[in-house]
């Protein structure tokens, strides 16, 4: 039986007691609703006031009754209520332990500030590509959507410095700042960029004079929900066949045929030779679409003598399943101990 069930239980007890002791005094003695009310409640509490009005010979056997019923109803209702708290309280403190070590153990994970349209949204894409990830959230009723949705979080504003501690900032791999107030994001930017000067910040803005200060507090990339909403409805409307290409490819809904970016971490099995040899297209069946260098150029449609550097990150579409084996053949050795520890 559940705790639900115990307390539902205990509050039925207790009914029974009180309506089979109005119903009895009032027919036994003829008394008022109110005062067998009263008598009956008394009675089952055992405050020892003494009787309302005299009682008659029947009147007292049903008081015994009343009293030896009302020793076992009270003891079940009270031994459930204190059961009921007991064990919630001990699940509660249970679960938040379960949590706190499951954020404990995260490592190049991204920590996601707001749980709002935006920051729930994020998390179902996280969760789906079984990426990493920690909420930081301060509003009950949040908190409560993110007990039942099942997603790790840490209960407490992201615009204090030991609260993006506890979700572990300093090991993670990228921040978001998906709040609905950019005062919040700007704060939140500035102390991700103190706490870990290497992260990937990625910020939301409302208004578009935001977005500047947020780039200066150190956020890598700016996004305005409203702005990239309405150049999606013109494309759609414009150039309806790209956009459906695109929402194929970047939001998996076409399986077998994914967009991905990929760094290069480790160079040694392209280094010294151009594209057009690394293999990536005769031995995977993968299309480089861009590459960007490592001095920040983008080279889209790379031709077949690019060579592939060191911290170069590729633009490649292809088969899921080819993807996962080019990051493999690219990625250090640190970074593949890091994906096996997960």
């Amino acid at each position: 039986m559940n705790l639900i069930r115990h307390l539902l239980t205990a509050i039925t007890v207790i009914l029974i007691l009180l309506v089979a002791g109005i119903i009895g005094y009032h027919m036994i003695e003829g008394w008022p609703v109110f005062d067998a009310l009263y008598m009956t409640i008394i009675t089952i509490t055992t405050v020892g006031y003494g009787e309302i009005h005299q009682l008659s010979k029947e009147g007292r056997i049903f008081t015994i009754f009343l009293i030896m019923s009302s020793f076992g109803g009270m003891g079940y209702v009270i031994g459930s209520i204190v059961q009921t708290f007991i064990a919630g309280q001990i699940l509660i403190a249970l679960g938040r332990r379960k949590l706190e070590k499951r954020v404990k153990r995260l490592r190049h994970h991204y920590v996601l500030c707001g749980y709002g349209r935006i920051g729930s949204y994020l998390a179902r894409e996280f969760d789906s590509e079984d990426i990493p990830f920690v909420v930081v959230e301060k509003e009950p009723e949040r908190i409560k959507q993110l007990e039942e949705d099942g997603f790790p979080y840490i209960e407490g504003d992201a615009t204090e410095d030991e609260h993006l501690v506890s979700a572990g900032v300093e090991r993670a791999r990228g921040l978001i700042a998906a709040t609905a107030s950019d005062a919040d994001n700007l704060y939140i930017t500035l102390s991700a960029r103190t706490l870990n000067p290497s992260i990937f910040i990625l910020s939301r803005a409302a208004e578009e004079a935001a977005e500047k200060k947020l780039l200066s507090a150190g956020a890598n990339r700016v996004v305005s929900p409203y702005q990239m909403g309405a150049a999606r409805m013109v494309n759609a409307l414009l150039r309806p066949n790209i956009v459906e290409f695109v929402d194929l490819v970047v939001e998996r809904k076409h399986l077998e045929l994914q967009l991905e970016e990929i760094t290069v971490k480790d160079d040694a099995r392209f280094k010294g030779k151009p594209l057009h040899e690394a293999g990536i297209k005769r031995d995977l069946g993968l299309i480089v679409i861009a590459i960007k260098k490592v001095s920040g150029d983008m080279l889209f449609n790379p031709s077949s003598d690019t060579l592939i550097e060191k911290g170069d990150v590729l633009i490649v579409l292809g088969e899921k399943k080819h993807l996962a084996m080019l990051e493999q053949l690219v990625q250090s050795a640190e970074m593949l101990r890091q994906r096996k520890s997960r």
